[in-house]
């Protein structure tokens, strides 16, 4: 009896052993969780110092006033009732809008056409035509105003030459009119091969059962384009347009470019980032730039908002 009572009191119960196998499991989790967040460490130390900490200080700033007697004084939300009034800030939003709802669709369009035809399986030798499509991304956006500027011209560029070869009139593209148009045509053709890129990448990694099955029962090339590949690169166009459109926004490198070839078109308010950097850096005026960069930033917010949730409403359908 004594060594039976001896082997029960060595032998682990069930209850130690499951209370064991519990505990590894949690503490190996838990020291998971504690690597992947000493992981994301950097990047929340880049975000917190590049974008959080100046927003914050930028507010700061927007909520004072430099004044010639008694220096900066605290001025509340002067700033910033004075930005969503200013008409100079209002007018480059104008601007701006109308050069996004020109060129975000026909980018978009441009860019799902190319990517369509790459992938149609019907272009021989398709990394030229991809590389090509590429080249001009890599072009800096001021090398790439500098040389359009040098096309837009009437009397030596490629337009005006073109033209007076035919006997027509050269439109002047560094217009007021037609400026935007210009800024438009710059901005796609830089741009449009970053997008394609980006639809064709997706288009690449969609099963080919997909288009066999559709060809299979008489589907044309158009049909399985238009039903089959572009519903499936949904998420693809929502992440797209919401760059282009961001991009859209904040147009800022071309026009400040243009500004030195057309200074009495581009003016230092023609688009809302250019105005801002105008304010700071020309004005002088740092805590009204605050303000106004506050109250850009925020208008973008709200629209580039708006496009995400109609754009989930698109991609859940």
């Amino acid at each position: 009896m004594s060594n039976v009572a001896v082997t029960a009191q060595k032998r682990p119960g069930p209850s130690t052993k499951t209370g064991s196998s519990h505990a590894k499991p949690t503490v190996r989790k838990e020291r998971m969780q504690h690597i992947g967040m000493l992981w994301c460490l950097p990047y929340v130390i880049v975000f917190l110092g590049g974008t959080i900490i100046p927003m914050c200080y930028a507010f700061y700033l927007g909520l004072y006033k430099q004044q010639m007697i008694g220096g900066e004084q605290f001025a509340g939300f002067a700033n910033y009732a004075k930005a969503l009034t200013d008409p100079l800030l209002w007018n480059g939003f104008r601007r701006v809008l109308i050069y996004g709802l020109i060129q975000v669709p026909l980018m978009t369009v441009l860019s799902l056409m190319a990517a369509l035809m790459l992938d149609s399986q019907r272009i021989r030798h398709v990394a030229i035509p991809r590389i090509l499509l590429f080249l001009p991304y890599a072009v800096p956006n001021v090398i790439a105003a500098l040389m359009w500027s040098y096309i837009y011209g009437t009397d030596y560029g490629l337009v005006g030459q073109f033209c007076h070869a035919f006997g027509w009139n050269p439109p002047n593209m560094m217009s007021a009119q037609l400026m935007v148009l210009g800024f438009v045509n710059i901005s796609t053709w830089v741009s449009m091969g970053y997008n394609t890129l980006i639809y064709y990448s997706s288009l690449r990694a969609l099963p080919e059962d997909l288009y066999e099955s559709a060809r299979v029962d008489g589907a044309s090339e158009f049909r399985i384009a238009w039903s089959v590949k572009l519903p499936q690169i949904r998420s693809s166009v929502v992440m797209t347009l919401l760059f282009n459109i961001i991009y859209a926004l904040q147009l800022f490198n071309t026009p400040s470019m243009m500004q030195t070839i057309a200074p009495e078109v581009v003016t230092s308010y023609y688009t809302p980032n250019l105005y801002t950097y105008s304010l700071a850096f020309s004005g002088q005026d740092l805590n009204y730039a605050a303000a106004v960069s506050m109250v850009v930033g925020l208008f973008t917010m709200i629209i580039v908002s708006a496009v995400k949730i109609v754009g989930n409403k698109w991609e859940e359908k």
